[in-house]
């Protein structure tokens, strides 16, 4: 079986497994504990989680604006697209690694906008005295998606090893930093961070197969 081959099974067995998840959150120990009665599936843990982790909404707001860095570098891959499409006069004659990333950026995107129109559960905590949707973690969706596609991208474009290691440490540590950040804020319940995390695999799998199967 090729790496392509290994890649897509992965993506779907665990998209299976982030299917099984969402269904279990909604029917698994579905309480009242959120605020104003919301219900929560797996209530019992993660009503223990949240009491365990307390609110913090300045790290809230912290890793809210470092959202925004994810959005920045699919803008800035779009830019590096356009500028090629520009030059070169056909859309086709851009970096194919670069169109397939546009298309996997739009997935993501389509990824996002859905669960933004499906309630899955809300927040533990009101924001700015109003319920939100919480399911998946949308920050922790989007950095896990968005930031190992940088570090495949660096291994093509830049040479030279130590700086590449450097880039990667730096990103390595911002996405563990985002991830951890949301789940210890008490923005999020614990099932929507898992969720965020199992989705995104899906995704970056899916990527990866696509990537080498271009290669």
């Amino acid at each position: 079986m090729t790496k392509s081959k290994k890649y897509l099974w992965a993506s779907t067995i665990l998209l299976s497994l982030f299917v099984l998840w969402t269904a279990a959150v909604c029917i698994v120990d579905v309480q009242p504990v959120g605020p104003n009665g919301s219900k929560v599936g797996f209530a019992a843990i993660n009503a223990f989680f949240h009491k365990l982790t307390g609110v913090h909404f300045d790290l809230y707001v912290i890793t809210d604006w470092l959202g925004l860095v994810p959005i920045a570098v699919c803008m800035g891959f779009g830019i590096l697209g356009l500028v090629q499409w520009i030059k070169r006069k056909k859309l086709l004659a851009v970096d194919t690694d670069i169109l397939v990333l546009g298309g996997y950026y739009l997935l993501v995107m389509v990824v996002y906008i859905l669960f933004e129109y499906c309630t899955i559960n809300y927040r533990p905590v009101l924001i700015d005295g109003f319920l939100e949707k919480s399911y998946p973690s949308s920050t922790t969706m989007l950095v896990l998606c968005v930031m190992p596609t940088v570090m495949l991208q660096m291994k093509l474009r830049i040479k030279n090893n130590r700086l590449r290691k450097c880039i990667n440490g730096v990103i390595v540590t911002f996405t563990v930093f985002m991830v951890v950040g949301r789940l210890v804020s008490g923005v999020h319940w614990l099932s929507d961070i898992i969720g965020g995390v199992l989705i995104s695999l899906v995704l970056v799998m899916l990527y990866r197969a696509a990537v080498l199967r271009l290669n």
